[in-house]
């Protein structure tokens, strides 16, 4: 069975803020060849790299694709690296990208739902109801920086950015390669 790329991109937790790997990450060889039988849409194969934890090969990949969509692949890589100010610089040319407006939708749901911490987490990510990717990078660096991890509260508070994070990726997924089978356009 050839496998999708939606069949990759699953995986048992999101991917971190930061560059570390994380349990149930393909290995790059491994997931390459998985890639190669998917497709060639080096965005989306950059995309689901980088959700690998794979980010040179992620970077190699978006760095050779000029335009929006190469610049927000561009951009999350260096979120992820963590290079924050190079993050910022490829996400400001990206401007705003079509997958913004379902993304703060997803978003402010989700916010919405959240137990704590939603409505703080909305003032810098959404506001005026619009997706703010730069405050986004300011809130994972803030992450990153944060030795508190170990409180309930700020562990629930990575949960949701990693949560987040996901939803990005996944509407960038569907934007570049289609959504998964059996999913509507949206």
């Amino acid at each position: 069975m050839t496998p999708t790329l939606w069949s990759l991109f699953q995986t048992s937790e999101p991917a971190a803020l930061g560059a570390s790997s994380r349990t149930g990450a393909l290995p790059q060889a491994e997931l390459e060849k998985q890639l190669a039988a998917a497709t060639q849409e080096p965005l989306a194969r950059a995309v689901v790299l980088l959700w690998h934890d794979h980010l040179e090969a992620a970077h190699l990949l978006a760095q050779a694709v000029e335009g929006r969509d190469g610049s927000y692949v561009h951009g999350l890589m260096h979120r992820r690296e963590p290079d924050y100010g190079n993050a910022k610089y490829w996400l400001r040319r990206v401007g705003r990208h079509p997958t913004h407006p379902l993304l703060a939708i997803r978003v402010a749901a989700l916010l919405a739902a959240a137990e704590a911490g939603g409505a703080e987490l909305e003032a810098q990510l959404l506001p005026a109801g619009a997706w703010e990717p730069f405050g986004f990078v300011d809130l994972c660096e803030a992450e990153a920086g944060s030795r508190s991890g170990k409180s309930p509260a700020a562990a629930g508070r990575t949960r949701l950015l990693r949560e987040i994070q996901r939803i990005e990726f996944e509407l960038l997924l569907d934007h570049l390669a289609g959504p998964p089978p059996g999913k509507p356009v949206t």
